[in-house]
């Protein structure tokens, strides 16, 4: 222990005076070292706290005039100095198992390292972000903040072309949507959206094509089929009866239309070569509604069919077209509806 009772030196003889001088002066080398405040200290003291100096630890304080702060820990060992955050009194950020900042925490143009499978804690000290290290990586995550109405992003960075693995554990699921409105799942920009499996290998697929009039494309692996668990239709659509009836094959490939007077039913648009498409067609209460067909219909022997006349009954017609006309494929005539 280097510490003196007090740093003022007495009138006395020059012997006593040498000895009292060495023993200051011995204090301020050791810089006031000893396992508790030297009683010499005023405010503005630093002394050197030896209490752990047997576990190769020294502690720098500052005496305040009532209290004494502790400015750094000595490590004589690792011959290391940690200086303590102010605003974290009396806290080692190396040795200290649980260190608060006191502000934000700014890298300084460095980098932030974790060990291997280590995490990111909630307040609770629970996992919430766990880190796993693969050597020699060279792609990564990326993440980036967005301005007002863009979203951020979420991407793999590195070589040129990097896929992005989202793996759920075990027989768990990718769930998205906020689960109190719809979810969408959408292409960046200007392009198609592919559904595969086992990365486009040995896959069949579906492919929603990007674009005002884009088709969704259901392409199967060798021999498979496009298979359907569940009824799959296509909602009927009651045309508007008007003189000429105009009949959008794309929109409404399964229709119906009740006739209120005598009509034509005009060419069918926007189909496509292979496509079915159905339209019953009905006698409103009055009955013996005529209907005229654009010559667009082909008919067996070229010849259009004669529509019941009972009221309320039906008429069911089926075409398949063939890139230029609808080429009738069967027809039920005289149907009762209800």
């Amino acid at each position: 222990m280097s510490q003196v009772s007090d740093v003022s030196i007495a009138n006395q003889g020059f012997s006593a005076f040498r000895t009292e001088l060495n023993n200051i002066l011995g204090a301020l080398n050791s810089m006031h070292s000893g396992t508790s405040r030297p009683s010499s200290a005023t405010t503005g003291t630093l002394w050197l706290d030896t209490t752990n100096s047997g576990s190769n630890s020294l502690e720098i304080k500052f005496f305040d005039g009532s209290d004494d702060i502790s400015v750094a820990t000595i490590d004589t060992s690792a011959n290391t100095i940690n200086f303590l955050d102010s605003v974290v009194t009396g806290i080692n950020i190396v040795t200290d198992t649980s260190p608060q900042l006191g502000g934000d925490l700014d890298t300084n143009s460095f980098n932030i390292k974790i060990d291997d499978a280590h995490f990111i804690a909630d307040d609770d000290g629970n996992e919430q972000l766990i880190f796993q290290k693969t050597a020699s990586a060279v792609n990564e995550l990326e993440i980036t903040n967005a301005a007002t109405g863009n979203a951020p992003s979420l991407g793999a960075s590195g070589e040129t072309n990097v896929d992005l693995k989202i793996l759920p554990k075990g027989s768990g699921e990718i769930v998205i949507g906020t689960g109190s409105a719809d979810a969408t799942l959408t292409s960046n920009g200007s392009h198609n959206l592919i559904l595969d499996t086992n990365s486009g290998t040995n896959s069949s697929n579906i492919t929603i094509v990007d674009g005002a009039n884009g088709d969704i494309e259901f392409t199967n692996n060798g021999t498979g089929n496009v298979k359907f668990n569940d009824a799959a239709y296509f909602p009927e659509a009651t045309l508007t009866d008007a003189s000429t009836i105009s009949w959008d094959t794309q929109a409404a490939p399964v229709a119906k239309v009740t006739l209120t007077d005598n009509r034509t039913l005009g060419a069918g648009s926007n189909a496509v070569a292979g496509q079915f498409v159905s339209l019953l067609v009905i006698q409103d209460g009055t009955g013996s509604r005529t209907l005229s067909f654009n010559a667009v219909y082909e008919f067996t022997e070229d010849t259009a069919p004669t529509l019941t006349t009972t009221a309320s009954k039906g008429d069911l017609f089926v075409f398949r077209y063939n890139g230029s006309k609808f080429l009738e494929v069967g027809r039920n005539l005289n149907l009762t509806l209800s």
